[in-house]
């Protein structure tokens, strides 16, 4: 039992610990490692009962699952089949066979060497996103990658912790049949998803008239932990029980709210969890065996990186996005933590193996955000200091149309393009981004549109139209200015990131300018009206009457942008216009 003084405890080095961390910017589940290091047996000894604490914060754990579940829309797994279930199901038997491979040849046998091998194979779902997102990295290909491989992981490690009982040499005597087992397994999960639909949508329409957000909260709670008991009585995991009730909820009109009544739980519990794993760790392993368990973390971390990046490759990711993807996936997770816990519960692993195993995947934690950081510098220098990769040969002289910049703007122009049968040539710098967009078989070319040679070969020369659509800023003003110094006659389109763009712009006499978001914000404030009872003949008028005083307006400020305090002047004398305009068609709309 916790008593209230370990709670004070638990909490200040939490508080402390992760504060520190994040001011660091570094991962709080490293915060949460460090603080249960520091408090636990092998540092301050603040606390030593830390198999109470690890009972308890298992239930994070089972939270965590059922918020999975609860992600884990069909129609969403569907679009995303191809990457989560093939480049996901890839990544997991290759790492799995290796690093299960490398155990088995440290001297386990071969049954607890396959345990390990799929438990080092997951990685922290928490972690790596946490680590993407505060690089805003998760909409990159290999962000993406990640994501899809993430979410396999936390779906195979479902079968393993049904399965992992039966693996034990203490239950082979009463276990049975494995087929009886795996009926129980499909009858259990034919139970939950019918009662769910049966039973768990209509009971949690009936709180939710009740309108008592409290009630609310504990029905949530109370439907993972009956479920998650349910599936336990039966000899199956917990988590898995928690995770099936997700899924059955996950289209439902609850799910939005069930996920933000459970997340402050799953959090607390799981941050729990990390610090009562970094109390478990042997730290005297490292003081004992210091080259053991470094060439351990070391081995394990580079195997990983290896095969990852590999498999990357072979499911024809870029080479740099392979190896990007290699080095955001190098450590283990906090599933393996529960799957070691339980092999040696189950006497698959014995005591020694499973602390080592959890002193390595908390190790591989702690320093995986720092080995991606130091990849990134090292590619980073490299790719500055090396040579480049030479640029594409282009002769595409009877092309009309040259677009520079490949990205979302560049793509869509291109597709209304091929669509009328207009033909053009698609220049990029990014060697990345052009091999991904070649996987679908756009014509595009490697090289910088800034270069007089390079746009010369593109045919610059005889083309009707230059559409200019890259997303950054100086590399499209510099090419804009070489445009109009050597292609006078050449008719320039150019996107637009902001107003302070658009003016460097047109400095550079460009013929037509597209601030990226204003078309669709005008659009968005079109239905803004509707929704609010105009016409849409209405609606589209005060649209056009904006757009027209808006492009007004930004020709005026553009001659007397170098005067700030005029610039300032004329924006609240338009704001003052605008809004006389606006009342005198009200007037005239009371009137008629």
């Amino acid at each position: 039992m916790i008593s209230l003084a370990q709670v004070a405890i638990l909490l200040t080095a939490a508080v402390v610990a992760v504060s520190l961390f994040r001011l660091s910017k570094m991962s709080s589940i490293l915060g949460f490692l460090a603080a249960g290091l520091i408090i636990g047996p092998w540092g301050l000894r603040l606390i030593t009962d830390v198999s109470s604490i690890l009972n308890a914060s298992e239930f994070g754990v089972v939270l965590l699952l059922f918020v999975i579940g609860l992600e884990l829309q069909p129609t969403r797994l569907w679009v995303m089949r191809r990457t989560v279930f093939g480049l996901g199901s890839l990544q997991v038997l290759c790492c799995g066979a290796v690093l299960g491979a490398a155990a088995w040849w440290w001297g386990l046998p071969l049954m607890a060497a396959c345990v390990v091998g799929f438990g080092l194979s997951l990685s922290s779902t928490p972690l790596v996103l946490q680590v993407l997102a505060e690089r805003n990295q998760l909409k990159t290909q290999y962000g993406r990658a990640a994501f899809s491989i993430l979410l396999f992981q936390d779906l195979a490690v479902l079968p393993m912790l049904a399965v992992l009982p039966l693996l034990s040499p203490l239950q082979s005597a009463h276990t049975g049949s494995p087929w009886f087992a795996l009926v129980k397994l499909i009858a259990v999960i034919a139970i939950v998803t019918v009662g769910g639909r049966l039973v768990l949508r209509p009971a949690l329409r009936v709180v939710a008239r009740i309108r008592v957000t409290e009630v609310f909260t504990a029905a949530a709670l109370l439907v993972v932990i009956a479920t998650a008991l349910l599936v336990n009585e039966v000899g199956l995991s917990m988590a898995l029980g928690a995770f099936l009730a997700g899924v059955v909820l996950a289209d439902s009109e609850f799910r939005h709210e069930l996920e933000a009544d459970i997340e402050p739980f799953k959090g607390l519990l799981l941050g729990l969890f990390f610090i009562a794993v970094g109390m478990t760790a042997n730290v005297g392993l490292i003081i004992a065996q210091p080259l053991k368990v470094i060439a351990g973390t070391a081995l394990f971390m580079a195997l990983k990186i290896l095969v990852v990046a590999l498999v990357g490759r072979a499911t024809g990711r870029a080479k740099l996005a392979a190896w990007r993807m290699g080095f955001t996936l190098p450590a283990g997770g906090e599933f393996a933590f529960v799957l070691f816990a339980l092999a040696a519960r189950q006497r698959i692993l014995d005591a020694g193996t499973a602390d080592l195993l959890v002193l390595i995947v908390t190790l591989s934690m702690m320093t995986a955000p720092l080995v991606l950081t130091l990849h990134d510098r090292v590619r980073k220098a490299l790719v500055d200091a090396g040579p480049q990769a030479p640029f594409d040969n282009i002769d595409e002289r009877d092309n009309r149309v040259i677009i520079a910049g490949f990205g979302r703007v560049g793509q869509i122009v291109s597709r209304v393009l091929r669509a009328r049968r207009i033909k053009f040539t698609a220049l990029d710098s990014n060697q990345t981004h052009v091999d991904f967009v070649r996987r679908f078989g756009n014509r595009i070319y490697y090289g910088d549109a800034s270069r007089l040679d390079l746009l010369r070969a593109a045919g610059a020369e005889s083309a009707d139209l230059f559409v200019l659509a890259i997303d950054d800023t100086d590399a499209s003003l510099r090419t804009a200015e070489i445009v109009r110094t050597y292609f006078p006659g050449l008719k320039v389109l150019a996107r637009a990131r902001n107003r302070q763009h658009a003016f460097a712009l047109m400095d550079q006499k460009v013929d037509y300018i597209v601030r990226e978001t204003y078309g669709s914000s005008l659009e968005l404030a079109e239905q803004a009206l509707i929704g609010l009872g105009d016409t849409p003949a209405v609606a589209r008028a005060a649209v056009r009457k904006f757009r027209q005083h808006d492009e007004r307006t930004l020709s005026e400020q553009y001659s007397i942008k170098e005067d700030e305090a005029k610039l300032i002047s004329a924006a609240r004398e338009s704001a003052q216009q605008l809004e006389k305009l606006f009342e005198s068609d009200v007037a005239k709309s009371e009137q008629g």
